[in-house]
């Protein structure tokens, strides 16, 4: 029996069923970590950094272990990936046939019941609307898993999903009269059926804690749990740990009770009578809050007359839905799940308004045109620690971005985990060589109004000696829009811009334009690859560190000094370092790619905690000298140039 590092080696398979595949000794370590702690039912946390090759370093592994492994994802994309490229080619390569699935959300799953509704309901006001409803029609005809990924042809944010698709609240279970039929079941059944499944993050909290997407049945058995892109878990285990109340939630349960009732009591109006009146009550309740995007803790608007009185409205209309719901119950199951969605949304909106607890913070955000209200807790490891102790399973968390310089300590201690195994790899790409780290001099600090603008003058010359070819980097939309408003007229190359399209449209036409800037925040710091000569320069205007105005994060910090704690260095910088890293590994995704990376905010070098940044970098070289920049890129940009031509 060979070894997973043999396997991976320059004598292994892999050599000659993936193209270009080259033998690393940083992947082959790993994968031998990964082995043990399986073989051990131990708990690994490791750092591989890009182009370690992590994915097939944990795969091998785990198929040659013989025991049931959850394999989750940070994101659907990488979820995927993971399962229709990746585990088909460790699969052949280790000619081993074993049983894999693919198991997502609920909401990912075409609900036939629920097209059925839609269809009869024919309530649609834009022509645009009927389209897609007819395209998932046709498609639903077609279909064998169900999975909406399949419709390429319609946006995942497409108004026509949330229709024809459940939640946890609005599923009838076993009662469905298409329940034979049913998508989610499938794709559950095979879940079972399989050595190897993979999910996400969100769909594994979302049944470890909440028990919401019915594959509890499948935790049990399994012996390995292996968490991919790991360091977004504490951020997603404080969502899961706490109580949301949307008015996305609350319209949802009105229109869902109108069709029910049209459905299965249409004597009953006063039902749509009541649930039009709870529309009202959540339009008015999102107009109290103002105009704008906010997030705020409660206390700041719970005392104001209009919140007040509107969120009372929001509570008597929900009470009045309750009572005709209940009444209308035993005429169907529909009804009836309304009538016990309608409830739970009760009890969760008065936990949400009179809850006070040390341990959590209550606080809401507006957008366009709805409101969440959440209670979040301050601390998640205890709470996730108790979880994960409940399975007798091996537990490896991996990312390219989990430790501060060489240490592991805040991740771990987030997730309260003990008894832990570390390990680091570093990227095997020679970044000394095909790399720069560029601090221009003179840029005022980032609370100058000023700022942006002294951000994007000293980017131009850098985009002029790439060619464009270059990503920046925001740690706000703010500056995003005023950078974008600046460039807009004044640069030769495509300017694309987060938000104008789909993140995986806006990269493909990156790609395909090879000179484009492409300008963006959130989302496209992390899990966006392009190799090769369409990005040579990645442009960061900011040090990321978390908006001090964030309701959780002020609440976190209050909580951490009244336990004597300094949340600056224990909390504010470690997550500040781990995002400014997901950030920096967009520059070189593959072995022969060059590039720039200019880190603009003066704080890198002029204040103590730069050097926890910059211990955490690739080892590239660094400068503030312009000239040689433009150097650096005018070569990169010939070689671009000449290799275009030769292909």
């Amino acid at each position: 029996m060979h070894t997973p590092a043999e396997l991976l080696g320059p004598h292994g398979p892999f050599v000659d069923h993936v193209s270009g595949y080259a033998p690393r000794a940083a992947q082959q370590a790993m994968a031998e970590a990964v082995a043990t702690a399986i073989e051990a039912y131990g708990t690994l946390v490791c750092e591989a950094g890009t182009g370690t090759g992590k994915t097939y370093a944990y795969l091998v592994p785990a198929l040659l272990s013989g025991k049931k492994v959850i394999v989750s994802s940070g994101t659907k994309n990488l979820q995927d990936q993971l399962f229709h490229r990746d585990l088909p080619v460790v699969r052949e390569a280790l000619a081993m046939p074993i049983r894999v699935a693919l198991l997502k959300g609920r909401a990912n799953y075409l609900c036939v019941h629920r097209l059925a509704l839609a269809e009869a309901e024919g309530r649609f006001t834009t022509r645009e609307q009927v389209d897609e409803l007819r395209a998932v029609s046709s498609w639903s005809r077609r279909t064998h898993s169900g999975d909406i990924a399949e419709l390429g042809t319609l946006s995942e944010r497409a108004a026509i999903w949330p229709l024809v698709t459940s939640t946890a609240d609005n599923c009838l279970g076993q009662e469905c009269p298409q329940f034979a039929e049913c998508h989610v079941v499938k794709a559950r059944r095979k879940a079972q059926e399989a050595e190897i499944v993979v999910v996400n993050h969100y769909l594994l909290f979302a049944d470890m804690v909440l028990k919401e997407e019915g594959f509890g049945e499948l935790l049990p058995s399994v012996e390995a749990f292996v968490i991919d892109e790991a360091h977004q878990l504490p951020e997603i285990a404080a969502q899961f740990f706490g109580i949301t109340l949307s008015s996305r939630q609350v319209m949802e349960l009105a229109r869902d009770s109108v069709n029910e009732q049209l459905r299965e009591a249409g004597d009953m109006d006063h039902i749509g009578e009541a649930a039009h009146a709870l529309e009202y009550a959540v339009r008015d309740a999102r107009l109290a809050f103002g105009a704008g995007l906010r997030r705020a803790p409660w206390h700041v608007v719970s005392s104001q007359p209009k919140v007040q009185g509107t969120m009372s409205r929001l509570r008597d209309s929900l009470d009045v839905l309750i009572t005709r719901l209940e009444l209308a119950a035993v005429r169907g199951k529909g009804l009836e799940n309304c009538w016990k969605r309608a409830v739970t949304l009760r009890e969760r909106m008065a936990l949400l308004l009179e809850q006070e607890n040390d341990d959590y913070v209550q606080w809401f955000e507006t957008y366009s045109h709805s409101f969440a209200l959440h209670l979040t807790p301050l601390e998640v490891g205890t709470t996730f620690s108790t979880h994960q102790e409940r399975f007798k399973a091996a537990w490896i968390f991996t990312s390219a971005t989990l430790a501060v310089g060489e240490s592991f300590e805040h991740f771990c201690q987030g997730l309260g985990l003990h008894d832990v195994s570390t390990a680091q790899w570093d990227s095997p790409f020679d970044y000394r060589h095909n790399a720069v780290l560029y601090a221009p001099e003179g840029l005022p600090l980032p609370d100058d109004a000023r700022y942006t603008r002294s951000v994007v003058d000293a980017a131009l010359p850098l985009l002029a000696a790439s060619g464009g070819r270059a990503f920046l980097l925001f740690t706000s939309h703010r500056a995003l829009n005023e950078a974008a408003a600046l460039l807009q007229d004044v640069l030769p190359y495509p300017l694309m811009i987060q938000g104008e399209a789909p993140r995986s449209e806006l990269l493909a036409r990156f790609r395909a334009a090879g000179n484009a800037v492409l300008l963006g925040a959130g989302s496209f710091w992390e899990g966006v690859d392009v190799r090769g000569e369409a990005l040579s320069l990645v442009v960061i205007d900011k040090l990321p560190f978390a908006s001090p105005g964030d309701p959780v994060l002020q609440a976190r910090m209050a909580s951490m000094r009244a336990r004597g704690k300094e949340p600056f260095r224990n909390y504010q910088l470690p997550r500040a370092v781990i995002a400014l890293k997901q950030g920096v590994g967009r520059l070189i995704r593959d072995v022969h790619d060059r590039g720039v990376l200019m880190l603009c905010d003066p704080r890198l070098l002029t204040k103590s905690y730069g050097k926890a940044f910059l211990s955490s970098l690739p080892p590239m070289a660094r400068t503030r000298d312009l000239s040689r920049v433009e150097k650096f890129l005018a070569v990169t940009t010939t070689r671009a140039k000449d290799e275009r031509v030769a292909s």
